[in-house]
């Protein structure tokens, strides 16, 4: 919502109000000075006006100087009384010695004869010099000009003071004209100030509007709205910083979409990484996480803004930020739970400016779960290879050298120790090729010799070879039965019959071995509806829970002591493994200790008559 300056707070207003001030400070100015010259000049124009003139002077001075008669004093009255104006209000005569010979006041008369109480008068007679002076009467609210002249005779050799002339004069009519002329100022200079108070208003809003289109501009652009601009008016300033107002719309138009571009292009480099990025600022506070290293931390972008990476790659009890600032080591991170393993390589590096200014870091976390987990499997195979050879080559050397001291000339001993010595070389082979058969599976390079063939007849054949091994031995070391449990319907596959006849014939071994003796092995076959399924089902002492998921592993033994002294190598499964995997199918087990175990193998399957290869 756009927010409207009020006008009293507008710069339109303060602009119209400077420009009235200045107005007013102006008038009153030129308005005291106006009315003070225009007040002393009708002063002394006023006192030129009522002034005596120098013959009535005169006149008085002749009277003075003869004593102090009535018909002296009768002169000075008739002199003053014909002096006389409408301004002045009173003339009074006094002589040398402060005695009044004379008032024009008709209805004062009875001071003639008075000596005078005026301390002005009296100090005009000692110092002979003229005294002025505008009185004002509080008691009627009238002001009076007050002269004070001394009357000296000039005829002779000295020139004597006679006497002086007290003039007093009403001013209300020069007040009186002042202040008309004041007014007619007063009014007219409000009248001024009011036309120039619209005038100014009338300016300032031309002067302000381009500053008003500008500072709308720029909050659009505050906003990211960069269309439109602003009118150019003139040449002036105004019209310059508009200019360069809409020039700034356009570079921040262009800087806006580069670095949207720039910020666009990160998100998407960040986005397709399969490295996790945490971007941290000076204070240790994550602003940039992408999805990878959410997904890694199983934290939410939103929740990990702004928090510590120090919290969120829980290093606080390893390190401070200035560890991280300084060293910049890197560090795996374990963040393994139950049923999720994950490892993580955290490298950190500095966001520097040119000038030296670190101002974040930046954080790599590169999942190493499986390189740590393949050096782990690379560490445990050759420990396995190296314990697994090392027992028969130890049993080997045994007995080689015990042929070597003279048991070979014993013909009770010597073909027992060979019989010995060739059995662990046996063991040495065939754990020699099933290695190479893995490596050659892991590499690739194994290859499958696939053909139709009738799954029913195959294992069929596999199971009465086993049937066989019982009716061929006199004395079997154990003695097992061979339950089956087939679909009726022939099933036809595709699959490489040597590489699943190893695989029947190896859990087929493991079953056997791992059976009482008399016990029962169940073998069943079965369609679904685009698989089959083989199983094979002993009676043994079964395989404990926690040793389930790692049957397949390659050496993985559940009774290491009993699978090693019954000659196996502990990659029958993981080679069986391996090779269903090829014909893209799965294997697994099911066990309860006590009971017995069941090893399924379930393979893709079409329905596929015998007669459809002929057609």
């Amino acid at each position: 919502m756009k927010k409207r300056t009020p006008f009293f707070k507008s710069i339109n207003f303060k602009i119209a109000l400077v420009f009235a001030m200045l107005l007013v400070v102006t008038l009153e100015v030129f308005g005291v000075i106006f009315v003070r010259q225009l007040e002393t000049q009708n002063l002394n124009q006023f006192k030129s006006q009522v002034q005596l003139q120098p013959y009535v002077d005169n006149a008085i001075i002749d009277q003075l100087e003869r004593s102090n008669t009535g018909k002296a004093n009768h002169q000075i009255q008739q002199i003053i009384s014909s002096g006389n104006n409408q301004n002045i209000s009173e003339i009074r005569v006094i002589d040398n010695k402060g005695i009044i010979r004379g008032t024009s006041d008709a209805n004062d008369q009875a001071i003639v004869g008075q000596k005078s109480t005026d301390r002005n008068v009296k100090s005009v007679i000692y110092n002979t010099r003229t005294y002025q002076q505008v009185s004002y009467n509080r008691a009627n609210n009238t002001r009076y000009f007050i002269s004070i002249v001394p009357l000296i005779n000039t005829q002779g050799t000295t020139n004597n003071l006679v006497g002086v002339v007290y003039l007093r004069a009403h001013l209300e009519s020069v007040y009186q004209n002042v202040n008309n002329i004041t007014l007619i100022f007063v009014v007219a200079a409000l009248i001024a100030i009011t036309v120039g108070l619209i005038l100014a208003i009338l300016i300032a809003g031309a002067i302000t509007r381009p500053i008003e289109e500008m500072r709308q501009r720029t909050m659009q652009i505050a906003r990211g709205d960069y269309s439109g601009h602003v009118q150019i008016y003139g040449d002036d300033e105004l019209g310059q910083l508009a200019e360069a107002v809409n020039n700034l719309s356009v570079r921040v138009e262009e800087a806006q979409e580069s670095t949207e571009s720039e910020r666009r292009r990160l998100d998407s480099v960040l986005g397709y990484m399969t490295d996790g990025v945490i971007a941290a600022d000076r204070r240790g506070k994550i602003t940039i996480v992408n999805e990878m290293a959410t997904d890694f931390l199983d934290v939410n972008a939103d929740q990990v803004i702004g928090q510590s990476i120090l919290d969120v790659l829980k290093l606080r009890d390893k390190y401070n930020l200035r560890d991280l600032f300084e060293n910049q080591e890197q560090e795996v991170l374990d963040l393994s739970e139950e049923g999720k393993d994950l490892i993580l390589h955290a490298s950190f590096a500095l966001i520097q400016r040119e000038s030296g200014f670190i101002s974040g870091l930046v954080c790599v976390l590169h999942d190493v779960t499986e390189q740590q987990k393949i050096d782990e499997d690379r560490k445990q195979f050759v420990s396995n290879v190296s314990h697994e050879l090392r027992t028969p080559l130890t049993s080997m050397k045994s007995y080689i050298e015990a042929l070597v001291d003279g048991a070979w000339k014993d013909p009770e001993v010597a073909p027992n120790f060979l019989k010995v010595t060739q059995d662990e070389t046996d063991r040495m082979m065939r754990m020699i090729n099933d290695l190479l058969n893995l490596s050659r599976m892991d590499s690739g390079t194994a290859k499958l010799d696939l053909e139709f063939v009738n799954l029913n007849e195959l294992f069929s054949h596999i199971l009465d070879r086993f049937d066989m091994i019982l009716k061929s031995s006199d004395k079997p070391e154990k003695m097992y039965s061979i339950k089956r449990d087939f679909t009726k319907r022939d099933i036809w596959v595709e699959v490489d019959t040597d590489k699943i006849q190893q695989v029947l014939d190896n859990i087929m071994n493991n079953a056997i071995k791992y059976s009482p003796d008399g016990g029962v092995i169940t073998c069943r076959l079965l369609e679904t509806h685009n698989h089959v399924i083989l199983s094979i089902s002993d009676q043994g002492l079964g395989i404990p829970k926690d040793a389930l998921p790692h049957v397949f592993d390659r050496f993985y033994r559940v009774d290491k002591a009993r699978s090693r002294a019954q000659g196996g190598t502990g990659l029958g499964l993981a080679i069986s493994k391996e090779v269903i995997q090829m014909h893209g199918g799965r294997i697994w087990v099911e066990s309860k200790e006590e009971v017995g175990s069941t090893f399924y193998i379930s393979l893709p399957y079409e329905p596929f008559e015998e007669g459809d290869a002929w057609e």
